[in-house]
């Protein structure tokens, strides 16, 4: 409160957005670990009750922990796919090129709107508006 340095220094707008970016992919790495080991603990469970305690073969079928895990496991490469390969083809800089595109597309469009509303309309122009105006039969006071 009292300090002789005061530091004022702010994030500009480049920083920020780099800085919650990393935030967001440090976020999506732990997720991706926190699923992993689940994963693996609770693969080794299932893999304990149906194989050594012998528990759910006779209401589902023999070695379900099996098919359980695969499934589990198929589950698991998506998120790791979605993490590193999707992050990298469809990250910031896709977003970013995409967002450039757009605007892009939609500045191009309102120009040709302005170009057919201007065309459509015909404004007079400012010499005509003169002549109009020194035509007019009525005194300067009256209009």
């Amino acid at each position: 409160m009292f300090s002789k340095s005061k530091k004022t220094e702010r994030i500009d707008s480049e920083q920020r957005e780099q800085y919650e970016y990393a935030r967001r992919r440090i976020k999506e790495k732990k997720n991706l670990m926190r699923h992993f080991i689940f994963f693996l603990a609770g693969s080794i469970l299932l893999l304990i009750i149906d194989l050594v305690l012998k528990k759910g073969a006779d209401l589902i079928f023999p070695n379900w922990s099996v098919w359980v895990v695969l499934i589990w496991a198929f589950i698991l490469l998506i998120h790791v796919f979605n993490v590193f390969v999707m992050s990298k083809f469809m990250g910031k800089e896709w977003e970013d090129r995409q967002l450039e595109k757009l605007k892009a597309k939609q500045t191009n469009r309102i120009n040709e709107l302005e170009k057919k509303v201007h065309k459509d309309l015909q404004l007079p122009k400012d010499h005509e508006v003169k002549k109009k105006e020194n035509n007019n039969p009525l005194p300067p006071d009256v209009q």
